[in-house]
């Protein structure tokens, strides 16, 4: 079973860049894939992979990360000054992140009408219960 776990930007917004990366890594580390409002800073998804390559073990694999952002080539010149207010009044909550642990999560690919990610086959045992014995 896939889960996903949303994140509103308010939820991250008031807390430092080493707590928001931390929280984040833990959802993904619970095996939950992590739909973020906004994104994160450039130093933040820095951050946010190096730790993860240093928790690399067989039990955790890493991470995929992928950030779906509006394209700014697609606004016009009034579009572009209103989000650009909005962003220095509200923050950057434009666009999407999304996380995963490569354990589920094959890739995501990004596509300018969808998002396709992607996931591995489940590889848990089926429950076998009991044979009833026959009278």
């Amino acid at each position: 079973m896939v889960t996903f776990q949303f994140i509103p930007y308010q939820d991250i917004e008031t807390l430092s860049s080493a707590k928001r990366v931390n929280k984040l890594l833990n959802i993904v580390k619970d095996n939950k894939i992590v739909l973020m409002e906004g994104r994160l800073k450039k130093e933040e998804e820095a951050d946010l992979i190096e730790i993860t390559m240093e928790e690399i073990s067989p039990r955790f694999k890493g991470i995929e990360l992928s950030v779906i952002y509006p394209d700014k080539d697609k606004q016009n010149r009034m579009q572009k000054i209103k989000g650009g207010f909005a962003r220095v009044l509200l923050g950057d909550r434009q666009g999407m992140t999304i996380i995963g642990p490569a354990s589920i999560v094959q890739k995501i690919e990004k596509n300018p009408d969808k998002i396709e990610l992607f996931t591995n086959e489940a590889k848990t045992p089926r429950y076998r219960g009991k044979k009833k014995k026959k009278l």
